[in-house]
C-alpha cells in the first residue's frame, strides 16, 4: 500500500504533507511526495529538488513525522491535476492526499479547480485537507 501526497510550498501544501505522512505512518508505508510545476529550467532542477527536499524535511521534522520515509517526484505539466493523477498511478498509490484552499464560487467557476478535478477524476480514494480557519 502506497500513500501519495500532492505537495506545494504553502500552508495548504504543508497541511497535506503532514496528513500524508500521518497516513503513511499509520499504514506503515513510504510517502510519495508529488510536486508539479508548470515548467522548470533543466539547469536548476537539481537545486529545485534540493530546496524542496529541505522544505519537506523541515515540515515533517517540526510535525514529529520525520521517521516517515518519503520520495520526491518533481514533474512539469500545464494540467496539474492530470500530472498528479498520472504520477500517483505511476507510483501505484492506493491513497492520494491533497490540500484545498478556500475559494469563492465565482473564483472556482472562472479559474477551475485542481482539487475538484482530482477528486472527480481519481481512480483511488482521495483525502482532502485544509488549513484551520
Amino acid at each position: 500500500m502506497t500513500v501519495a501526497v500532492a505537495h506545494q510550498v504553502s500552508p495548504t501544501g504543508h497541511i497535506a504533507l503532514m496528513e500524508g505522512a500521518r497516513e503513511a505512518s499509520l499504514r506503515q508505508t513510504d510517502l510519495e511526495v508529488i510536486h508539479v510545476v508548470e515548467s522548470i529550467d533543466l539547469d536548476v532542477t537539481e537545486a529545485h529538488q534540493a530546496g524542496l527536499s529541505d522544505e519537506i524535511d523541515k515540515v515533517l521534522s517540526e510535525a514529529g513525522l520525520d521517521q516517515v520515509s518519503w520520495h520526491l517526484h518533481l514533474a512539469t505539466g500545464e494540467n496539474v491535476s492530470a500530472t498528479v493523477l498520472d504520477l500517483a498511478a505511476e507510483v501505484k498509490a492506493d491513497l492520494l492526499v491533497i490540500g484545498a484552499r478556500r475559494r469563492s464560487p465565482v473564483g472556482k467557476f472562472l479559474l477551475g479547480s485542481v482539487t475538484q478535478s482530482i477528486i472527480l477524476d481519481a481512480p483511488i480514494p482521495v483525502v482532502v485537507v485544509k488549513p484551520p480557519l
